[in-house]
């Protein structure tokens, strides 16, 4: 059973622009536990005193999550986080010859020498602590180097390898850049090296295939799955939790416990504070995505909304919506009107309203049921108008 890892707390306010306050943190934290998420990154508590305020509160919330932090492989990282008293610890540390060359200034035996005494101090620390390590950069460094520091990692005490696509490089399907193959090509290797991990995948949306390179990497056999609320992090951000969410439960059915009627409070409230609007057609959480508008869609819809939904809204706590407007035909005015309590309306005004309702909808906001109602009651009082005119003309 694949296990979810939701960074929102940590990558996601890495977002130019967005910040949470500690006891929003709190709040999100809490949405994630009621939707089922099996581990939350709450934070890098060296960074300042707030996150690592934020991060020790999390932990002793009683949530049902493992509550995780982020390290940089050095000593005093660690004892941060110990001293919030998380059970998880993100370590990261690249391997690449270039960035080992020009920004480490070590070779690569002298780094994993770093990375294995910091995972060895950690674990003797805490003996239950589960612990992850990072090839910053995986993807572009070279393979020889993260199987090499992956194995030493593991050997050391780590029990979770993370994939990171650190610049959304992957591409499904590219030879040479697919994520499938990657997951596949690792396991293999560090199980001939007797060594086996969890792999876990962080995927950026650089290109706009986090979701993609994120399912490959689930297809591989990947143990667990980074996300965020919104795709936030850094540059085009993560894979987003709601669409991942759904799909593995929808399309792969996942056995897993998330509730996603809780995505919307959640994907709401991270809203709120991050101060980034959820696209109107963002999928699964956005305004429009169970919306029907053109007058073949809505009538096909009507009969049976699955001709143009793939799967029930119900499943994520949302309904259908026909939308009303300029492209609004007969079978959609009528379907408003037996929503409203109006269905008995003559056949003459339905033709009547259908033509106001179109033209009031190339003005735009959406005619919602309730300005809708306010409609029929005018066609309504406007017909009786002019049955008085007429029966009182001379």
């Amino acid at each position: 059973m694949v296990q979810i890892l939701d960074t929102t707390l940590r990558e996601g306010e890495q977002t130019p622009g967005v910040y949470f306050y500690p006891h929003t943190k709190l709040a999100i934290a809490e949405c994630l536990s009621a939707l089922g998420v099996d581990i939350i990154e709450a934070g890098h508590p060296v960074v300042n005193k707030e996150i690592y305020s934020a991060v020790n509160m999390i932990v002793h919330a009683d949530l049902r999550p493992k509550i995780g932090a982020h390290s940089r492989s050095l000593q005093s990282d660690v004892d941060f986080a110990l001293e919030c008293g998380v059970g998880f610890l993100g370590i990261f540390y690249c391997v690449s010859d270039e960035r080992l060359t020009n920004v480490f200034k070590k070779d690569l035996g002298s780094a994993i020498e770093q990375i294995t005494d910091v995972i060895k101090y950690a674990k003797s620390q805490k003996s239950d602590l589960l612990i992850r390590y990072t090839p910053e950069d995986t993807v572009r460094s070279q393979f020889k180097n993260v199987v090499k520091a992956a194995t030493a990692a593991v050997k050391a005490g780590a029990d979770i390898i993370s994939i990171a696509d650190t610049t959304g490089y992957m591409i499904p399907g590219v030879k040479g850049r697919s994520m499938y193959d990657y997951v596949k090509n690792l396991k293999d290797r560090l199980h001939k090296n007797k060594v086996h991990p969890k792999i876990e995948v962080h995927c950026h949306n650089d290109r706009g295939l986090a979701l993609a390179n994120t399912l490959d990497a689930y297809r591989a056999g990947a143990d667990i799955l980074d996300t965020t609320v919104l795709g936030l992090g850094e540059r085009a951000g993560l894979t987003d939790l709601a669409t991942l969410l759904t799909i593995l439960a929808v399309d792969f059915k996942e056995k897993n416990s998330w509730d996603l009627k809780q995505l919307i409070p959640l994907y709401n409230l991270v809203s709120k504070f991050s101060r980034r609007n959820i696209p109107k057609n963002a999928p699964i959480v956005g305004e429009d995505v169970f919306t029907h508008c053109a007058g073949v869609h809505t009538q096909a819809a009507i009969q049976n909304p699955i001709h143009y939904q793939s799967f029930d809204p119900k499943v994520v706590g949302r309904e259908s919506y026909i939308y009303v407007g300029p492209m609004s035909g007969s079978s959609s005015i009528k379907y408003m009107l037996e929503k409203v309590g109006c269905a008995d309306l003559d056949e003459r005004l339905v033709k009547e309203l259908t033509f106001y309702v179109k033209e009031r909808g190339k003005i735009g906001p959406t005619v919602d049921e309730c300005e809708f109602l306010d409609i029929v009651n005018y066609i309504k009082l406007n017909n009786l108008r002019r049955e008085m005119q007429r029966v009182n003309a001379p």
